[in-house]
């Protein structure tokens, strides 16, 4: 009996004691569970890495720069020395205007790293940005005698030296980056601008013949003489047209400019005048504006004015995108009327060898352009409202530095009658000379 009693004394301890092994493991789960994301920071704490990663996330695809400059800052508690952090925060500081604490993070940046190129070009960049011309040359300067083949900073210098006005030195810079690499296309489209800023004047003639299989019995010529001038607003170009159409002659005399606004946008405007209607529109005009937008992509907007015996107005839209060696561009021209709008439409391609000036060039499309001084003749009738489709090719090339030689050709299949087609065969040929 004894012995009974002594075995269920043991066996409640032994309950007892289990029972509370069991509590004191079920709690210490909890716990764990409860403060695991704790012990899992205090394990794997967060790096400057990943902070430089949340803070590029904020800013580009959240735009939240507020919180991207929050999280640059804790990656620089962790990091004081991550110089990608202070170029990105001060980047930042850039695109909020904040330029003096830019200014900071740049010159901290080049105080301990004098050698480094995103630095020099972020910080040339908001100088440049703010027309602080000298300094942001000094910058350049400075990195390119570390980094002499750098394209992002041979750009900058020649685009610095552009806006100072100082032509003949950015060509030359412009000279040594398409030396690097002749496919940049920002450095492209920037020779191409300084070419005409450089030589000052150009001379141009020019000659077009339109032959027709069914439309015309007789061929139109079209010859042009052309001078231009560089101005400190902008190219401006005087130009005689002379025409033989059906049978008969004809001249015309034009006036064309590209005043410069900024350094994003530039501006065209044109007027032309013509005693012999019928060859050339009476009075003819045009106004556009042009944008360089980011990523080496170009827009314009405008419109044109032509008289014959009443007034027609087009307006036109032009997108371009300079990719590579290559230039894509549509357009579209539109046409109101009181019953419809008549469009067009043209798709062109280029091809850029060593220069601006160096190209082959593909165009097809719909309709009738009013700035080709060969087909704008037909806004007079109502052919411009019936079915055409069009091809041609260009190749431009320079020879003797000065000089370039183009020639053209093109098929164009109209319907110059409800249901009655006949094509046209343009060939054309032109030199220029600058000086």
């Amino acid at each position: 009996m004894i012995i009974s009693q002594g075995l269920l004394v043991n066996s409640e301890i032994l309950f007892i004691f289990v029972r509370f092994h069991f509590m004191i493991k079920l709690l210490l789960s909890t716990l764990c569970f409860l403060f695991s994301p704790f012990l899992s920071f205090a394990q794997n704490p967060i790096s400057s890495d990943d902070l430089f990663k949340s803070a590029r996330h904020a800013a580009f695809e959240e735009k939240d720069y507020e919180k991207a400059k929050e999280y640059a800052r804790q990656a620089l508690q962790i990091s004081p020395t991550y110089a990608d952090v202070e170029i990105f925060l001060g980047r930042i500081y850039t695109w909020n205007k904040q330029y003096d604490s830019a200014r900071f993070h740049f010159e901290k940046v080049l105080n301990n790293l004098p050698i480094s190129e995103d630095a020099s070009v972020a910080y040339a960049d908001l100088e440049y940005w703010n027309d602080h011309y000298p300094k942001a040359l000094i910058i350049c300067n400075n990195a390119l005698e570390v980094y002499p083949a750098s394209e992002p900073l041979l750009l900058r210098k020649a685009k610095i030296l552009n806006a100072a006005k100082n032509y003949s030195e950015a060509s030359k810079v412009v000279t040594t980056l398409l030396k690097v690499n002749n496919r940049n296309t920002a450095g492209l489209s920037l020779a191409s601008r300084l070419k005409d800023a450089t030589a000052i004047n150009k001379i141009s003639l020019s000659y077009e013949n339109s032959s027709f299989d069914k439309q015309f019995d007789k061929a139109w010529n079209l010859a042009a003489l052309a001078y231009t001038r560089q101005t400190k607003l902008g190219s401006v170009t005087t130009r005689l047209n002379y025409a033989n159409r059906f049978g008969k002659n004809g001249m015309q005399v034009e006036l064309d400019a590209y005043p410069r606004i900024s350094k994003t946008f530039y501006s065209y405007v044109s007027v032309g005048y013509s005693d012999n209607v019928g060859i050339f529109p009476k009075y003819r005009a045009g106004a556009s504006l042009y944008a360089n937008m980011p990523k080496s992509f170009e827009a314009e907007v405008g419109i044109r004015y032509l008289y014959f015996e009443s007034a027609t107005n087009i307006y036109t839209l032009y997108v371009g995108k300079y990719y590579k060696n290559f230039l894509f561009g549509a357009r579209t021209y539109l046409t109101p009327s009181a019953y419809n709008v008549s469009q067009s439409y043209i798709l062109s391609t280029r091809y850029y060898f060593k220069s601006a000036d160096d190209y082959i060039g593909v165009t097809v499309g719909s309709g009738i352009s009013p700035d080709e001084t060969n087909q704008n003749i037909q806004f007079s009738t109502k052919q411009n409202k019936l079915r055409s489709k069009r091809i041609s090719f260009d190749f431009n090339h320079t020879f003797l530095k000065w000089n370039v030689m183009s020639i053209g050709a093109g098929l164009i299949n109209q319907e110059f009658r409800p249901l009655i087609k006949g094509n046209q065969l343009n060939i054309s040929a032109g030199l220029s000379h600058r000086f």
